[in-house]
């Protein structure tokens, strides 16, 4: 399929069957909801995680080790750390990050990861369809997302899928907090618009890298706009709706019967 959040996975008793077999959620999405000891979801696609290990290790170590650290993203690194880091998942090793790499240096390479992809994470084809959307308001803006999102490959979609989940969770600790013993966490002031800012350019890219002109200010206040959303959204957005799944099965009645036996004899 074209969209990465196909998967069987349980729904209430109620629930028919057929829509049973459809569930087009992804199974990390609906991991809370399940029992222990349940296999895990049949996947319509060969392989249901499609996403690079770099970026799934620099977000796991960030989240880690990185949540309360001040102007995360925006703080300097070490060049001559970050290349080694490069260097060593270009070579694929399996590289561990611990607590003893720097959060600067591993935010770093994430940037420079999605800035120099050879095709940007939304797809260039995709970039006016995209920005379109920031001039939009309400619920049309975001079920236009959503259908754009669905355009996106599978791997394309786990991947932007994971980051924007990381960077809800960043923003989350963007102010400071209490902890249980009324001591003072500092935020990492790092906003969900100061994430689009940051992060924005890296995933909306209408140039390869290399060739790019300097953006316009109205794309770069549209490209802001666009990832706010996407962040501040992300879990409806790649969610399918059940009036959506009720479509595709009314489809599939009509056009291809033998796929709803398949569905059913996996389930």
């Amino acid at each position: 399929g074209a969209m990465s959040v196909d998967s069987i996975t349980d729904l209430s008793n109620n629930a028919s069957e057929l829509l049973e077999a459809l569930q087009l959620s992804h199974p990390h999405e609906l991991e809370s909801c399940r029992s222990w000891g349940k296999k895990k979801p049949l996947s319509l696609n060969p392989i249901t995680w499609q996403v690079p290990r770099i970026v799934d290790r620099c977000c796991t170590h960030l989240e880690t080790h990185g949540l309360q650290t001040v102007g995360i993203f925006r703080v300097g690194s070490s060049k001559k750390r970050v290349q080694q880091l490069r260097e060593e998942f270009d070579g694929g090793l399996d590289v561990y990050l611990d607590e003893h790499q720097s959060v600067h240096d591993v935010a770093a390479l994430l940037k420079e990861f999605l800035r120099d992809m050879p095709d940007s994470l939304i797809p260039r084809e995709l970039y006016g369809a995209f920005l379109s959307t920031a001039t939009m308001e309400g619920p049309a803006q975001l079920e236009t997302l959503q259908l754009l999102l669905f355009l996106l490959p599978p791997c394309h979609s786990d991947t932007l899928l994971r980051l924007l989940r990381f960077l809800a969770r960043v923003a989350r600790h963007a102010e400071s907090s209490w902890d249980p013993q009324g001591r003072q966490v500092p935020g990492n002031k790092m906003t969900v618009s100061n994430l689009a800012t940051v992060f924005g350019p890296n995933i909306l890219q209408k140039e390869k890298p290399g060739e790019k002109d300097a953006l316009n200010f109205e794309d770069s206040a549209a490209i802001i706009l666009v990832l706010q959303r996407l962040i501040e959204h992300h879990h409806s957005l790649f969610m399918v709706s059940a009036e959506l799944q009720c479509d595709v099965l009314r489809r599939l009645f009509q056009t291809d019967p033998d796929v709803i036996e398949y569905l059913l004899r996996r389930k």
